[in-house]
């Protein structure tokens, strides 16, 4: 008897992915419960393991396919040894199916194709109607992201159809053998289109600062040994940040609201999202109630985010919820850039390189560690006012680091 390998619930709002590689071929040995394929999604990769031991049999999904929930990868035969041929009834069986699959009408393609039972639902809870939201699914299918997707844009006219880039002109012919063409991986397009949506939703805008670097790298030189000695991790300049942003968001709820429809909706909480590089692309990890928790969990709760982030292990619950994020362009020499929104949200903040400079300070020029401030706010809801009152918050706590431990 064959046990059949399918597609696992992949998280909320995610109901596709595409198929990565297979750890097995056709005709060898699984135990129970080991990896046998991983799966890729717009948020994580997922590692599929064998519902039963036996022998690999079939591999219905190829790598790089698109499945869905639930979907047939492939299937576990009993035993050991090399899979059985196709049986004779199974080779009958063939020209049956094919017969049904030629009197089967043709599904409805485009925009008749219906909604996802959960896109639907929420459609009805929302009052948006199938004309306002842009399928992503098969065959144009509205899924439930599309829905969460054009209510955060606050739609209330039919969407305009997607404008088609225009086609690649071709290549000299000296240089088309030297060329390499590889299809962008889901992470990558569901990248490049949350950024680009985030640029045509919201009315973005960058605001700038500097700050000087100084009493925090002699706090963090002073007790960086001790630090780690403590708390088992290493003392970095993310924590100071994170708690100095939370400081800032509970003054400025405004930074750490988004906007629904025509609602706007406060966070009475900071889950702050930490841009993490990885080989695959950008992900962002969420540090939850970070506004609750010391500078050294901070730290901990960072290195455990972006160890996950790096090996492929982040869950779908690490990926979700964030209110504002934080990315460091700095790790890689970056001296100034204009971060983009991380949508719904409608702040975040970019740090930068380290690098000293001449200040003038009391009169006399000294040199400092100075780190430019990009911060990078959704006009709609945040004022030019609050923008600038919250980047000066972050740079007075940064400066004074004391205010972070007396809360002031």
């Amino acid at each position: 008897m064959a046990t059949e390998i399918r597609v696992p619930t992949l998280g909320e709002s995610v109901t596709e992915a595409t198929v990565g590689t297979w750890y097995k071929k056709v005709g060898d040995a699984i135990a129970a419960d080991e990896p046998i394929v991983e799966l890729e999604t717009d948020k994580v990769t997922i590692e599929v393991p064998a519902p039963a031991a036996g022998t690999l049999s079939e591999i219905t999904a190829q790598e790089g396919e698109t499945v869905e929930l639930d979907a047939l990868l492939g299937q576990i035969a009993e035993g050991e040894g090399a899979a059985a041929a196709p049986t004779a009834d199974k080779k009958e069986e063939a020209p049956k199916q094919e017969e049904a699959k030629a009197e089967k009408p043709a599904e409805p393609s485009g925009s008749d194709m219906p909604a996802s039972p959960s896109a639907s639902k929420m459609m009805a809870e929302k009052n948006v109607s199938a004309d306002q939201v842009e399928g992503s699914g098969k065959r144009g299918q509205i899924l439930k992201g599309d829905v969460i997707s054009a209510v955060a844009k606050g739609t209330s006219a039919p969407a305009a159809p997607a404008s088609k880039a225009p086609a690649r002109a071709p290549s000299k012919v000296e240089d088309a053998d030297r060329e390499e063409r590889v299809k962008m991986t889901r992470l990558r397009q569901t990248i490049a289109k949350r950024l680009k949506d985030a640029q045509n939703t919201a009315a973005m805008l960058t605001t700038y600062n500097e700050v000087d670097m100084t009493a925090v790298m002699e706090m963090r030189k002073k007790y960086k040994d001790l630090f780690l000695k403590k708390h088992n991790v290493k003392l970095g300049f993310m924590g100071f940040f994170a708690k100095a942003v939370t400081h800032a968001l509970k003054e400025l709820p405004a930074v750490n609201a988004e906007i629904d429809g025509t609602d706007i909706i406060y966070k009475n909480f900071c889950h702050i999202g930490v841009a993490v590089g990885t080989d695959k692309g950008l992900v962002v990890p969420v540090v939850r109630d970070a506004d609750q928790m010391s500078i050294a969990e901070i730290e901990a709760e960072i290195a455990r985010l972006a160890k996950a982030a790096r090996s492929g292990e982040l869950s779908m619950a690490d990926m979700q919820g964030g209110t504002f994020t934080i990315t460091n362009g700095g790790v890689y020499g970056s001296l100034m850039s204009s971060p983009i929104l991380n949508a719904p949200q409608s702040g975040i903040l970019g740090m930068h390189k380290i690098q000293e400079r001449p200040m003038a300070i009391g009169g006399q020029v000294v040199i400092r560690p100075m780190m430019y401030l990009a911060l990078s706010y959704d006009h709609r809801m945040v004022d030019g006012q609050e923008a600038v009152t919250f980047l000066v918050r972050v740079k007075e706590s940064l400066e004074d680091p004391e205010r972070l431990v007396l809360d002031l």
